[in-house]
This record gives structure tokens, C-alpha cells and sequence, in this order.
């Protein structure tokens, strides 16, 4: 007999069912003999994973004590087991297919809204080629030129602040460098250095008979004109000899030199240029800085009124623009040693005004007094100030009244009613023979003794 072991609330009877699964199989072997070869080959598997549980079952009993036995619930046929293998794996597929159908889903509909806010955009810009498209070629290129004009406008005030504070520093070293710290550049509209040297004493004379005024005079036309007008010399080379004392000599008289810290020469002109316009800028606050040879008849009163129309203007670069042949063979006046930066033999200069007189404005002085140590000097002065200024954003204004000639061509001017602002003769760089026909060349293009007290800045 076999013995009853007890499971929980449950009494199993180990050789009951041994017997019970050996007269299942056998009445499973006749009634499916015939079945289709898919319960062959799942009987045996699940037949053997009975066993394996019965095997199991029986070492438990072993080590149970012995309870009731009880009837228990008849097992499930290897068909039934099949079929809710197969129910579950259909079950079990179609829920991972439609989890994965979701995602699936999902992705699509995010490809889908990224495509259409891909399609607005498209559609936006095709929309913009669109309405250039419909534009006329008239209305692009105002377009073009409107957005032209934006970045050249950008470009020249950016050009203007640097400028500015170029202004501001100087101005600031200037006032450090004077010798009373407390003081500070009077403020006028036009400081007027005339270029003289030792040996002119002469045409310095010439000028103060003629269109340079003296005495209480100078001092009057600085203080309600606001235009300073300065003989412009350096020092000799063994400074303080007979040369310089002459010089002493002659201011103490006519108090109307600026004596600058430069060592005079011809060959020195661009050196002398750059120190006269810091020199000026660290004592005079002026609008204009000019510069004029002594051998230039001027019109004080047309030299400010051409001055004054460009007063509100930043960058302003005034005189009779050329632009010359470059010298290269040695020995003829105005050679230019470093003629082989300006191109191949026969080229010209870059367009500048004329050395024999010109004006700057007040940033431009400002940044030749900055940069003084690093600005670079060719022989001819002219040059060397329109090369320092070239690469700037500056306003090159051509005005022919600064050089127009001698009688007969500034009287027929001044007769009808176009006064020039300055005459010389082009052939001598000058008035040919000054000193003896300034006063002839003073009466017949002369504006008038009082023109320059008539005129009032505006």
C-alpha cells in the first residue's frame, strides 16, 4: 500500500497516483493514436515535465508527516495544456505587436510634426523668395544700396568714436605736458602756422606789411575772431647760437612765433610738420589747424568763411588736391629716395592737397599729435600728411580758391566777385619773387582790409 503524505490542506497517495497516470497514458495512447503529428510532439514534453513534478512531489513527501487524505481535482489533459500554451503565446504576441504598433505610432506622429514645422519653415522662405521675386530689379538694387549705405554709415561712426577719444587723449596728454598744469588749450577757430625759417626774415616782414596782422591787432583778431595766426620755426643745430638769438630777438618785438623743439632744415619739413600740428594741439583747442608757406598770399576773411562751411564735419582734410609724378632720378628738386613703394618708375602720388598751404580738423591734428613717434616721413611734407591721413575715414575737400594765381588771375576774380582764399604762383611753389611783389599782389586780390572784422562765425 502507499502511504498518504500530507501538502498543506492536502493528503496525497504516491503509488494512487503512479497508477492513475500509467492508465491515463495508456487510454491517451489508444483514443489518440491517430492525432496529427503537432500532439506528438507536444505529448511527450509535457508528459515529461509531469514526471519531473511527480518526482518532486514524492521526494517532498518523504520528508512530510501524514495528513488526511482528501479528494483532490482531476488533472488537466495534455490537450488542454497545450492549448493554453498556444492561447498564451497568441496572446503574449499580439500584445508586444500592438506595444510595438503604439511606439511605432508615436514616432511617426513626432517625424510628422517635425516635418511640418520643416514644411512652415520651407514654405516661410519660399514665401520670402517669393516677394524678391515679385520685386522689380529697380526695387533689389534700392534694397542692395539701402543696406549699403547702413554699413558705411556704421563703419564711419564707428571711425568718428575712435577719433573722438583720439581727441580726448591728447587733449588730456596736452594738458599734462604744459608747464603750468593748472592751465588748459584756449579754446578758438583757427590756429595758422606760417612755415618760415632763418634766412626770411624778409618775407616774414612782407607778411606783416601786407595780410598778417600786428601788434594790438594780432592780439584783437585771436581774442574776438578766435583765429591765431603764428610764424612756425625751430631751433638751430647747436641750439642757442647767433641764429636762434636772432629769432629771440625778433619775437621779442613782434610777439607772433612758435617756437618749436625741432632742429630746422629743408630736408626736415615732414618732421617739422608732425611737431607744429602736436605742438598746436597742446595749446589751442581750435576747429582748424592750418598750414601756410611765407611766401603765400592769403585773404583772411574767405580762408575763414571756406573753413566755416565744413566746420560741423569731422574728418576734414582741405586744400588743392594733386597728385604729382614720383621722382626717382637723384639730384632734381623733390626727389623722392623711396620711390619704389609708390609703384613702378613713371607712377604718380596718391592724391594730396598741396604743401603750399592746407587745413586739418581738429581729430585729425589730434591723431598726427598720438602717433607722432610712429608716423612715417617721406621727403616732401605734402606727401607725408596726405600718406598719414589716407588710411583714415577722411573727407578730402578739393577747394580751388586756396590756389589760385597771381594777378592777372586772382584780381579778374576778386573783380568778379570770387575772392581767393590764397594765390601763389605755381611755377616758383610760391609767389615768384615775394618779397618784392606781396604788396603788389596783396592790392589787386586783396578782399579788403576790414573783410576779415565783418566776418562772424556763425
Amino acid at each position: 500500500m502507499g502511504q498518504a503524505v500530507p501538502v498543506g490542506c492536502l493528503t496525497i497517495d504516491s503509488h494512487a497516483i503512479k497508477r492513475n497516470n500509467l492508465k491515463r497514458q495508456r487510454k491517451e495512447r489508444t483514443s489518440n493514436g491517430s492525432s496529427g503529428t503537432r500532439e506528438k510532439v507536444w505529448y511527450p514534453f509535457l508528459s515529461r515535465l509531469g514526471q519531473k513534478y511527480i518526482q518532486q512531489m514524492m521526494a517532498l513527501s518523504d520528508r512530510l508527516p501524514q495528513m488526511e487524505k482528501r479528494p483532490r481535482s482531476k488533472p488537466m489533459s495534455g490537450k488542454t495544456v497545450t492549448l493554453l500554451c498556444v492561447t498564451s503565446f497568441l496572446v503574449g504576441f499580439l500584445l508586444s505587436g500592438r506595444v510595438g504598433i503604439l511606439q511605432r505610432a508615436k514616432k511617426e506622429s513626432n517625424s510628422m510634426i517635425n516635418h511640418g514645422s520643416k514644411v512652415s519653415l520651407f514654405t516661410n522662405n519660399c514665401e520670402n523668395k517669393r516677394r524678391l521675386g515679385e520685386m522689380g530689379p529697380i526695387d533689389v538694387m534700392n534694397e542692395v544700396s539701402k543696406t549699403h549705405q547702413a554699413i558705411q554709415s556704421l563703419d564711419k561712426a564707428v571711425s568718428s568714436l575712435e577719433l573722438e577719444l583720439a581727441v580726448a587723449r591728447a587733449s588730456k596728454d596736452s594738458r599734462l605736458g604744459l608747464k603750468n598744469s593748472k592751465s588748459t588749450p584756449q579754446k578758438v577757430f583757427a590756429v595758422i602756422g606760417i612755415n618760415t625759417a632763418f634766412s626770411s626774415r624778409k618775407r616774414r616782414d612782407s607778411l606783416r606789411e601786407t595780410w598778417v596782422p600786428t601788434g594790438s591787432k594780432l592780439k584783437k583778431l585771436e581774442k574776438e575772431k578766435g583765429i591765431v595766426i603764428r610764424f612756425v620755426i625751430g631751433h638751430s643745430a647747436t641750439k642757442g647760437g647767433v641764429l636762434d638769438r636772432s629769432i629771440d630777438s625778433e619775437e621779442a618785438m613782434t610777439h607772433d612765433f612758435l617756437r618749436l623743439n625741432h632742429v630746422e632744415g629743408y630736408h626736415a619739413l615732414s618732421s617739422k610738420t608732425r611737431i607744429y600740428f602736436a605742438t598746436a594741439v597742446a595749446m589751442w583747442d581750435a576747429d582748424f589747424y592750418v598750414k601756410v608757406d611765407d611766401d603765400v598770399h592769403v585773404n583772411l576773411g574767405m580762408l575763414a568763411t571756406r573753413l566755416a562751411q565744413h566746420r560741423t564735419k569731422p574728418h576734414i582734410y582741405i586744400g588743392c588736391m594733386k597728385s604729382g609724378p614720383v621722382l626717382s632720378q637723384k639730384g632734381v628738386k623733390y626727389h623722392e629716395p623711396e620711390y619704389w613703394k609708390f609703384g613702378d618708375e613713371g607712377n604718380k602720388y596718391f592724391r594730396h592737397a598741396t604743401g603750399q598751404i592746407y587745413a586739418i580738423s581738429k581729430d585729425l591734428a589730434a591723431y598726427i599729435s598720438i602717433n607722432l613717434p610712429i608716423l612715417h616721413r617721406y621727403a616732401n611734407e605734402d606727401v607725408s600728411l596726405g600718406a598719414w591721413l589716407i588710411g583714415l575715414e577722411v573727407e578730402h575737400i578739393d577747394d580751388r580758391s586756396l590756389c589760385c594765381g597771381t594777378p592777372p588771375d586772382c584780381e579778374w576774380k576778386a573783380q568778379a566777385g570770387n575772392v581767393c582764399a590764397a594765390s601763389f604762383d605755381w611755377s616758383c611753389s610760391g609767389i615768384c619773387k615775394s618779397v618784392e611783389r606781396m604788396k603788389e599782389v596783396h592790392g589787386m586780390c586783396s578782399e579788403g582790409d576790414g573783410a576779415v572784422w565783418n566776418w562772424t562765425l556763425s
